[in-house]
């Protein structure tokens, strides 16, 4: 059965690339990037910042919940804001509801891009869930490798036949992913949250080792790894009672200080306009010969980490 998608109303017009005199010229004019997990969060920030700066999007999202999650996903109604603000840079966008698991859907929704706009140069693989207090546990497990592994392999393997040399493929890891945390207590008792820290590191390892075997054909990989985010990611039930467990029901000034502990500098979490920047930059031709790369975006709390553990 063919998979289910849905189609986002687009601007009409075509891409202007021209640059005529006094007219500024975005870092990214003229390109045009798939973006995974796009409706709201980290995924609508990139592709507005993106849009910003002379790209059209083709924009993938899930748009419904996922049962083993305890925290609400995006919804068609996010879509379509993300939708609208790409249109407000006087930028084209093609939107489609499809779930990253899926490689047949994420496939279709390429398609639909590529029958607009006839190219692609950026790859963000940025849809992404957390498990945390997930039930049933193996099945937040699944959802949460199942989307942040196996969607970012889908979302590169639909994607390269269609990249040439000065692409940029980009994947969304976490700090999580740098870090070596051993199981104190309970193993076994938070899959979900486990899940999290194994796929990001898988893709950590993948972008690595994808980035030595297309240095050759000149297309670039790279990982951005964000540390608390202020998203609905982080900003749900779960979270905060994974970070207050002392309290039966803390609320989100409850667990503000507490995400103080995750960074050198004194902030509780960074804005997904922070990572958005190196996201550009990424994509930009200013990193043409960036790649291989883990880059944090995470107010030092790597370095808080490492320095306490070493």
């Amino acid at each position: 059965m063919a998979p289910e998608v849905m189609h986002f109303a687009r601007r009409a017009g075509t891409t202007n690339i021209s640059n005529p005199k006094g007219q500024h010229m975005g870092r990214v004019e003229g390109k045009v990037a798939f973006i995974t997990g796009a409706a709201r969060g980290q995924g609508r920030s990139h592709a507005v910042r993106l849009a910003e700066e002379g790209a059209d999007i083709i924009a993938v999202d899930l748009c419904h919940d996922v049962a083993s999650l305890k925290y609400p996903l995006s919804t068609p109604e996010d879509f379509t804001e993300t939708v609208s603000q790409v249109q407000h840079h006087g930028r084209r966008i093609v939107a489609t509801q499809a779930d990253v698991r899926d490689v047949s859907q994420l496939r279709a929704a390429l398609d639909a891009g590529l029958a607009e706009f006839g190219r692609l140069d950026v790859v963000v693989a940025n849809a992404g869930i957390a498990g945390l207090r997930g039930e049933p546990q193996i099945d937040a497990w699944r959802d949460v490798i199942n989307t942040n592994l196996i969607g970012v392999l889908n979302t590169i393997d639909v994607t390269l036949p269609h990249l040439d040399a000065g692409a940029s493929i980009i994947a969304t890891g976490s700090m999580a992913a740098l870090m070596d945390v051993p199981k104190k207590d309970n193993p076994g008792k938070n899959l979900g949250g486990s899940a999290y820290m194994h796929s990001k590191r898988a893709v950590a390892r993948y972008v690595h080792d994808l980035a030595l075997e297309l240095a050759p054909s000149d297309i670039r990989v790279n990982a951005v790894h964000p540390n608390n985010c202020d998203t609905h990611m982080l900003h749900n039930e779960p979270t905060y009672q994974s970070f207050r467990p002392d309290l039966p029901n803390p609320t989100r000034a409850d667990a503000e200080p507490s995400f103080m502990v995750m960074q050198a500098m004194p902030i509780p979490y960074i804005q997904p306009e922070d990572v958005s920047e190196m996201v550009v930059f990424l994509a930009s031709d200013a990193a043409r010969y960036v790649t291989g790369m883990q880059m944090r975006v995470d107010g030092g709390g790597y370095l808080k980490w490492y320095d306490y553990h070493v």
